[in-house]
């Protein structure tokens, strides 16, 4: 049975097919030009690890409601993963001067630039936008022995390195973040945590069915079809409130555990696209976001409107990147 996000995905394929595959530094001016009524078309975006992942529902979802408030038409969307966001990353700062592509990310991207030693940095990037936050989630197998928050603390304290975590970001990024703060509030040494690395949600969903791993922690939205389907289960989520999608999830702190986590995701461009590329894409997605088919897809994913475009989400980025490489380099993981 495909699943909605399976469907979402078929649908942004077909039209794929028809969308103009532009690279390099060759974008038409007219086609680009910021105060065009004319929808934009040609544009790419790039999703720097696999089908399946929150970035590629992020990037399906933008790309689909692009199309439906007739601000672009025929946006492929396409993936490049590899360590975890970084090889996407040197593939965008490659395409130096290409106002027709960009990349979605978010705080994952941050973290793995340092910690896989990356020549490219989100600093070489356009900023555009900042579109979400959203919660993680603390997620078990349905035939998990842990039923409450309780009962895995128990078991993860009387033995911590036996307990295996997955996340799908590396060691950095936020799902491996996550964990380790848990950790520290429950009374673990992060030293101790067996975290095990997945690239993107699409490899960690697998690993969580296949009982690889004795939980996960990552991004609600991944899971949000199996959680439905009653092949996961939610122990709990890490917002401050309850999330509207996971009714009857309870927070970390109504499980008595003081933490709150959340990830944000964002779009950025190429290093040196013009002003007037920048404006068409600052413009673009200003517009989609002010939509009601937007508004409508927040309520769905359940995610946190956090949009910040243009000069105020490189100002957020920049901060972003150096609280990540601070906070990493006390860790020892750059």
């Amino acid at each position: 049975m495909r699943s909605r996000r399976a469907a979402l995905v078929g649908a942004l394929a077909t039209v794929s097919m028809i969308a103009v595959s532009a690279c390099g530094a060759t974008a038409d001016k007219e086609e680009s030009a910021g105060g065009s009524d004319k929808p934009l078309t040609g544009l790419r975006l790039m999703v720097p690890n696999t089908p399946g992942s929150g970035y590629d529902l992020t990037a399906r979802t933008v790309s689909q409601v692009m199309q439906d408030t007739e601000v672009a038409s025929g946006v492929q969307v396409f993936n490049l993963p590899g360590a975890s966001g970084t090889v996407g990353l040197q593939r965008l700062v490659n395409e130096k001067g290409n106002g027709k592509m960009a990349m979605q990310m978010g705080l994952g991207v941050v973290g793995a630039s340092y910690t896989s030693k990356s020549k490219a940095t989100l600093t070489d990037t356009t900023p555009i936008a900042k579109l979400i936050e959203e919660a993680g989630a603390i997620v078990v197998p349905k035939d998990s022995p842990y039923k409450t928050m309780d009962d895995l603390v128990t078991a993860w304290k009387e033995n911590p390195k036996k307990l295996a975590v997955g996340g799908g970001s590396s060691p950095g990024g936020p799902d491996h973040l996550l964990p380790m703060q848990l950790a520290k509030a429950v009374g673990i040494k992060p030293k101790d945590v067996n975290y095990v690395s997945y690239d993107g949600g699409g490899e960690l969903l697998p690993a969580i069915l296949g009982n690889k791993i004795a939980f996960g922690a990552s991004g609600f939205g991944e899971f949000l079809d199996q959680i439905e389907a009653g092949q996961v289960r939610v122990l709990a989520v890490t917002s401050e409130k309850p999330i509207d999608a996971l009714k009857d999830a309870p927070t970390l702190k109504d499980s008595g555990i003081d933490l709150v986590f959340t990830n944000w995701r964002g779009i950025v461009a190429p290093p040196g696209i013009t002003e007037e590329q920048e404006k068409s894409w600052v413009d673009s997605l200003t517009t989609m976001h002010d939509s009601k088919e937007w508004q409508a897809q927040l309520e769905k994913n359940g995610w946190v409107d956090a949009f910040a475009a243009g000069d105020e989400f490189g100002t957020f980025l920049t901060e972003q990147d150096k609280a990540v490489a601070d906070l990493l380099a006390e860790l020892g993981l750059a």
